[in-house]
């Protein structure tokens, strides 16, 4: 039987939890004939996390692969791990998520079932007990794909599944540009889509993340919301010019203003007027972008 080689992708920056992040890959069920190896990107100015990482794969008998990619830059990690990969797919995983057991298992079977260039997962957000109680309500953090048309056309780094011979014929990299900023993940897989790439959707690939109280609030929603929205005006900048640009702030306008007069309507809600105020600031960073204004950095 061929064996089939999975490299799977964790880009790391002083977080202790990517020994967690580990421990979930080393207990994944792989299908027969699949070899396994995990890259570790340190996006640290100094290899902080190397002993960290070495000592878990020798506890837990993974094959892996450190590199140092400094710094500060998650694009910059992200393609260190492009460039470390040798397998048949590239999978991605963030350093503060874990897998479920039968993840890159299901990952694989629908890539094989589709014949997609990329694959993505669910990422459920899990809500700490301090977590206000619309927020978990809401369930605001968690990440699943959105469809236009019928089509995915826009993906994220953060449970992904990536056929190599994509990257390698579409020459797929994420832009250093964006590595601070955000967007970085929206920008690569708008040009895999743009290049003909499709994108299928894999529901049982569960990846679990946990919010911090960093991100609990809507502020936070808010301006993540926004800086997206300004992702997709950029984009919108360059496929329309003069009037149609124009036409384009007028329509991502009118959205937010339905989204100002949703939240006003269910004001009574916490739950439901939040809803509509982030993807209100969805619609506002895309003007903000039409209009000229550079990007918001997250990171």
């Amino acid at each position: 039987m061929a064996v089939l080689e999975v490299d799977v992708g964790v880009c790391t920056f002083r977080r202790e939890a990517v020994a967690e992040t580990l421990a979930s890959l080393a207990a994944q069920d792989l299908p027969p004939g699949v070899r396994m190896r995990v890259i570790v990107a340190d996006n640290d100015e100094t290899p902080s996390a190397e002993p960290r990482v070495r000592d878990a794969a020798v506890r837990l008998g993974l094959d892996l692969a450190y590199v140092h990619a400094p710094a500060r830059n998650i694009s910059r990690a992200r393609n260190a791990c492009v460039d470390a990969a040798r397998g048949d797919f590239l999978a991605f995983l963030d350093d503060d998520e874990t897998a479920a057991p039968g993840w890159l298992a299901a990952l694989l079977a629908e890539a094989q079932r589709g014949g997609w260039d990329a694959v993505l997962g669910p990422v459920k957000a899990v809500y700490g007990d301090d977590a206000p109680p619309w927020l978990a309500a809401g369930d605001f953090h968690s990440t699943a794909p959105v469809e236009v048309g019928g089509r995915i056309l826009k993906g994220y780094a953060g449970n992904v599944l990536l056929r190599g011979e994509a990257i390698a014929a579409h020459g797929l990299r994420f832009d250093e540009a964006l590595g601070r900023q955000g967007g970085e993940d929206d920008d690569f897989f708008y040009r895999l889509t743009d290049a003909g790439g499709r994108i299928g959707f894999a529901p049982d690939a569960l990846a679990h993340e946990p919010v911090p109280p960093t991100r609990a609030s809507l502020k936070w929603l808010m301006t993540r919301s926004f800086r997206t929205g300004q992702t997709h005006g950029s984009r919108l900048s360059q496929q329309h010019r003069g009037p149609a640009r124009l036409a384009q702030m007028g329509l991502a306008a009118a959205k937010g203003g339905v989204c100002l007069a949703g939240a006003a309507a269910t004001a009574w809600s916490p739950k439901d007027r939040s809803r509509w105020l982030v993807r209100g600031s969805l619609h506002a960073g895309a003007v903000a972008r039409l209009a000229g204004l550079r990007e918001l950095q997250l990171y």
